[in-house]
């Protein structure tokens, strides 16, 4: 098949629109702003982002690529259907839970990332330390969307699977470099409006197309799209909407967002708005999926042997293969923009996320106290497309991607979830926070995952059926928990004597806390930051 040429020229207007806006964005604010004085700004921006601006790129963070496809092609594959679709549910739930119960203390401690709250308690190495599953899991999130866009690419308009990736990756990296925070939002804005009108301008045509039953009728004939419960299996159920729920409650893309809010109260009230928001964008593709399970492929152009999309392991493209064979081509175009913009809004954001925290909770408070406003600057940028680079070479290199994405989704829910909550809502320490941490992964690597034939060496009750993720997370959080009072006891009694403090816990004279008077005495913490505290709270 020759490339489609409509559809090429319809995806680089797309992405010249794209890149306009971010490059607009970034000298819009730049004009009313002035020259950029503080080293948070291209992370956070001004801290002035409104309630409409906040409440769509919050949602186009989680409304990506593999959201969009990944519940079409849940819903559309047998043994799964929407019973086992978990992700719209979960992401919503997260929202609503970040809303609840940590934006107000995200807000007014006036951090900057997602990992300054735990740097803080558990000290400038152990914050290190920590950075590393929130970046693994980024680089795979965005390599994974990158593949998922090549994918669609080649199956509508015949684009090679490299070019889809590098040309991708370089419109993203080069509005984020430019602008930050502002051309990311203001992005975002436009990719979740094709989005919205893309995918549901298709479905008119999907469901009335000659090959598709009606899915009402097939809701209930076997097998259906809705799915079939299964109680034996209910702790994978449990154990995978957990991973999402409370999984997705330490992620940086996300607060990046909330901090950027102009308030405590907006912040939380685009939390709620967002929550509802992404659970409502999942329609179209639980609408795509049971449309697909409804198809009489062999009355399509799909394939001349027959062959259904689950014949030849296609179901992960089964999105784009409906616009491609059930809509017209017009619509198909469109469709593709649509899909194209929930990558671009996804990849933006796991760029912007990990080069923020390894710019200032790695390089700043891990190696260069010191540093300059503009080495800084550099630092971000230079990390910003290194990090872009390794996710395009992941995409173009790794086929199991997207199951690597879900490892990685496990190891923050199991490494980072405790430590995120205790450092927030408990007094921990760094004597609790390393062996957790150590024990949480080993829990969870124990377990065994299929999707790399790793056997496991840890023999829970109830095979795969045990929510083994779950239980290390609660095992990590409550050897977290016991460690740091035990440790916090034994110092405050004298037991142990204070020069034995290794890890500078400071726990004979209180330990480190959240004040803003500790935060500023903590050798972490150079001269640059300790104005931005003050302005912060000044504002606050």
């Amino acid at each position: 098949m020759a490339i489609l040429v409509s559809g090429l020229v319809a995806v680089i207007i797309f992405y010249l629109i794209i890149l306009a806006v971010g490059l607009w964005a970034a000298w819009k604010k730049r004009k009313s702003g002035g020259e950029d004085k503080r080293n948070e700004r291209p992370m956070v921006g001004a801290r002035d982002i409104g309630l409409i601006v906040g409440s769509f790129t919050l949602t186009a963070t989680w409304v990506g690529g593999g959201y969009i496809n990944g519940i079409a092609e849940y819903v559309y594959t047998p043994g799964y259907g929407l019973m086992w679709t978990t992700s719209p549910f979960s992401a919503c739930l997260t929202l609503l839970i970040i809303g609840k119960f940590f934006v107000k203390r995200m807000k007014n401690q006036g951090f900057t990332t997602m990992l300054d709250p735990m740097q803080y308690k558990y000290g400038r190495w152990m914050g290190v330390l920590l950075f590393l599953p929130a970046l693994l899991g980024d680089l795979c999130w965005s390599a994974s969307i990158l593949a998922a866009l090549a994918g669609t690419l080649s199956v509508i308009i015949d684009l090679s699977y490299s070019i889809s990736v590098i040309f991708s990756a370089c419109i993203a990296v080069s509005y984020t470099l430019v602008g930050g925070l502002y051309s990311v939002a203001y992005t975002d804005i436009v990719q979740l409006s094709f989005v919205f009108v893309g995918l549901w301008l298709a479905i008119p045509f999907a469901f009335t197309h000659p090959a598709v039953t009606s899915i009402t009728t097939t809701a209930f004939e076997a097998p259906t799209w809705l799915g079939t419960w299964d109680w034996q299996a209910v702790g994978y159920w449990v154990d995978g909407f957990l991973l999402v729920a409370v999984g997705g409650l330490p992620w940086q893309s996300v607060y990046q967002r909330i901090l950027a809010t102009a308030s405590a109260t907006k912040a939380e009230v685009v939390s709620y708005i967002a929550g509802f928001a992404t659970l409502a964008m999942a329609v179209p593709s639980i609408l795509f999926g049971a449309i697909a399970a409804s198809t009489d492929w062999n009355a399509t152009d799909y394939d001349s042997a027959g062959k259904t999309p689950l014949d030849k392991n296609e179901q992960v493209l089964i999105l784009p293969i409906i616009l491609r064979y059930l809509t017209p081509t017009a619509v198909a175009v469109i469709g593709l923009g649509a899909l194209a913009a929930a990558v671009m809004s996804s990849i933006d954001s796991a760029i912007l996320s990990s080069s923020s925290q390894f710019t200032r909770n790695v390089y700043n408070f891990g190696f260069r106290h010191n540093a300059t406003r503009r080495e800084l600057q550099w630092v971000m940028r230079l990390a910003t497309v290194s990090f872009t680079v390794a996710a395009a070479a992941l995409a173009l290199t790794v086929h199991s991607v997207y199951i690597l994405w879900f490892l990685c989704v496990d190891l923050v829910y199991v490494a980072l979830v405790p430590q995120f909550v205790c450092a927030l809502f408990l007094d921990p320490n760094t004597y609790g926070s390393l062996p957790a941490y150590v024990i949480g992964i080993i829990l969870r690597v124990g377990g065994g995952e299929p999707a790399f034939n790793m056997d496991p060496f840890i023999h829970y009750p109830g095979g795969l059926n045990f929510p083994f993720k779950t239980f290390a997370m609660v095992v990590s959080f409550i050897t977290l928990v016991v460690f740091s009072y035990v440790a916090k006891y034994l110092f405050e009694k004298g037991i142990i004597p204070e020069k034995y403090d290794i890890f500078q816990c400071k726990l004979a004279r209180g330990g480190r806390t959240l004040t803003l008077e500790e935060i500023i005495g903590n050798d972490v913490v150079y001269e640059n930051v300790k104005l931005e505290i003050i302005q912060q709270k000044v504002q606050l």
